[in-house]
């Protein structure tokens, strides 16, 4: 059998995933790799790899997307790290910079600011980390691990998935497991496996992590209260929404 190459997101939020794959014993002949979201949707539409976490935002620029998975990184409360930070309340923000490494949070903050929040902002490109290098950015998008040292510098900050919820009453997707062609149903009922040991061993994730997780931090908290990792039917019911709100962009 040949290697099943795997594109996972290198975020604490994934970590479970990770962990479960990498540990579970139930996957062999994969190749596993940690991207930052936007790469890992980039990877699988250009067939570097066979599976990815793909951010949710992608999903209309595949071909052929198949759903593999019964889990994905969602939101029913609070994620913490998808969020708009700003030095300014929201009826005073004229400008948004964009966070690189994410096109769903991206698409998320326009639906928002459009359809909930009743702004205009004018939207910026940042480029590879430069949300952590530009002192200067008065507005920001941003996501993954860095928000939980950036927070502390804005006054104003806006949880994008609780905001989603507030506005639709419905969880936020963040991203899901596609693959690009058909593969194997036994892969798939051990991947969907692999998966499940890491969701339900969340507590080893501190030692298995200690020296990706940011100082201070109570990860299993993190984990157990702000992600939501079942592929349910209102998630489902809330990613159609989403992704029918973005057409209307």
């Amino acid at each position: 059998m040949e290697l099943i190459k795997i594109s996972a997101v290198s975020y604490l939020n994934t970590f479970p995933f990770v962990f479960g794959i990498k540990t579970s014993g139930k996957l062999d002949d994969i190749e596993l790799q940690l991207d930052i979201p936007s790469i890992c949707a980039e990877k699988l539409k250009n067939n570097i790899v066979d599976l990815a976490l793909v951010p949710v935002g992608a999903i209309p620029d595949l071909d052929d997307p198949h759903f593999v998975s019964d889990y994905c990184i969602g939101a029913e409360s609070n994620v913490k790290t998808v969020v708009l930070l700003s030095h300014k309340p929201l009826e005073e923000i004229t400008e948004i910079a964009l966070d690189f490494d994410s096109r769903t949070s991206i698409q998320l903050v326009k639906v928002l600011a459009g359809k909930f929040w009743e702004i205009r902002p004018s939207w910026r490109n940042l480029g590879p980390e430069e949300a952590e290098m530009n002192k200067d950015i008065e507005t920001l998008v941003a996501i993954g691990d860095k928000t939980f040292r950036l927070a502390s510098q804005f006054p104003y900050v806006y949880d994008l998935a609780g905001e989603w919820i507030r506005f639709t009453s419905l969880p936020f997707v963040f991203a899901v497991w596609l693959a690009n062609k058909p593969l194997p149903e036994g892969f798939l009922v051990n991947f969907n496996k692999a998966l499940e040991y890491g969701i339900q061993n969340k507590e080893e994730i501190p030692d298995f992590f200690s020296d990706k997780i940011p100082p201070g931090l109570d990860a299993i908290r993190y984990l157990k209260e702000n992600i939501s990792y079942d592929f349910d039917e209102r998630k489902k019911e809330g990613m159609k929404l989403f992704l029918d709100l973005v057409r209307e962009l």
